[in-house]
């Protein structure tokens, strides 16, 4: 008798996934601003009522970029990583993040020199999904909000976030030795200014609690 064959099942690629990485592809080559919605719709294989059923717009794109890329950041954080120390785990998270976006890094470029002529397109991604994003870096970091001043920590978050990004996008060094140096030296000086605080948190991300400062003293 003939030995019956199993076939694997073909994981099916998300439809939504399938535009943004169309996106990115097209604006890699063509230059973001360039880049049309009918373009995106032709390369995703999809009309114009089906990609607008999905994404409305190219900054919803951009949007839905950002929300992948939250997950697999997500999904690789564990318990664990609360006992290290905080500037580790922030390291950890930011370096997973860029991790995870490398396969659009050209697309991103592109985005990155265009977006800037967009100023709509800027604040509306600042207000909603990348001030979301960076709620859930803390969230993957096991970091608390810092209570009334929550968003001053944000803002420094987001600011040590796109400083390395920018390196990142023209990081050529397998090793991202640049990137990370940059990373390293952002997180070591948000440390010392805060450090030198008299009132208030010490740290802006309670890298400490008191058991534990009370343990190294």
């Amino acid at each position: 008798m003939a030995e019956k064959k199993t076939k694997k099942k073909a994981s099916v690629e998300p439809v939504e996934v399938r535009v943004v990485k169309c996106a990115m592809s097209l604006a890699a080559v063509q230059g973001w601003q360039d880049t049309t919605m009918a373009d995106i719709a032709d390369e995703a294989g999809l009309n114009f009522g089906e990609l607008r059923q999905l994404y409305a717009s190219k900054t919803a794109i951009l949007a839905g970029l950002i929300r992948m890329t939250d997950d697999l950041v997500l999904r690789g954080s564990d318990a664990d990583m609360a006992a290290e120390p905080v500037r580790d785990r922030l390291f950890d998270v930011i370096m997973r993040r860029l991790d995870a976006l490398a396969p659009y890094r050209d697309g991103l470029a592109e985005v990155a020199r265009d977006l800037p002529s967009d100023p709509g397109a800027m604040a509306c991604l600042a207000a909603g999904p990348m001030r979301r994003s960076l709620q859930w870096m803390l969230e993957a970091a096991r970091i608390q909000p810092w209570g009334l001043l929550a968003p001053l920590q944000l803002k420094v978050l987001g600011l040590i976030y796109l400083s390395v990004l920018r390196v990142w996008l023209h990081d050529e060094g397998e090793d991202l030795a640049h990137t990370m140096a940059t990373l390293d030296k952002a997180l070591g000086r948000v440390d010392n200014i805060l450090g030198s605080l008299r009132r208030g948190p010490r740290r802006l991300f309670r890298a400490e609690d008191e058991s534990t400062e009370e343990s190294t003293e």
